[in-house]
């Protein structure tokens, strides 16, 4: 079974639910599922799965702290070893959302492979932006191979 690691940062909710989100659509391709605040994931986490997600909230046009933490921690340990691994981006914001070009410059700096365009919701998660995500979820599973 593919292994996909939703890894998120949330200040309001709103990044959470986009994860949760992602992690169902995800599930629902057949992928077995680690959902992780950035704080809590480790190196290991990343080196284990398939493919990534990695999510935040729009912090001032950067990503958020707890997801930058991860991949601060991350960088060194996985250096090398996760070459082309399929990663999607998603990012949750009050207007801005240029957040998402962050995550996507921090995941060339990995070598990760993006698999699908990153999906950028204004506010909290509902109808249609909850499709697109689960959608980026099913992607990303379909990308993890095995």
């Amino acid at each position: 079974m593919r292994k996909v690691l939703v890894v998120y940062c949330s200040m309001s909710g709103n990044t959470k639910e986009a994860a949760e989100a992602v992690a169902a659509g995800a599930k629902a391709a057949g992928a077995s599922v680690t959902l992780k605040v950035g704080t809590e994931a480790q190196p290991q986490d990343l080196l284990e799965c398939d493919a990534v997600a990695l999510g935040s909230y729009d912090a001032f046009s950067y990503v958020g702290g707890g997801l930058k933490d991860f991949l601060d921690r991350a960088f060194y340990p996985t250096q090398g070893q996760v070459t082309d691994k399929p990663y999607a981006a998603f990012v949750t914001h009050g207007g801005g959302g240029q957040a998402v070009q962050s995550i996507e410059s921090l995941a060339q700096a990995f070598k990760l492979k993006r698999v699908a365009p990153s999906v950028s919701v204004k506010g909290k998660p509902s109808g249609q932006a909850i499709a697109v995500l689960k959608e980026l979820g099913a992607k990303l599973a379909a990308a993890g191979g095995k």
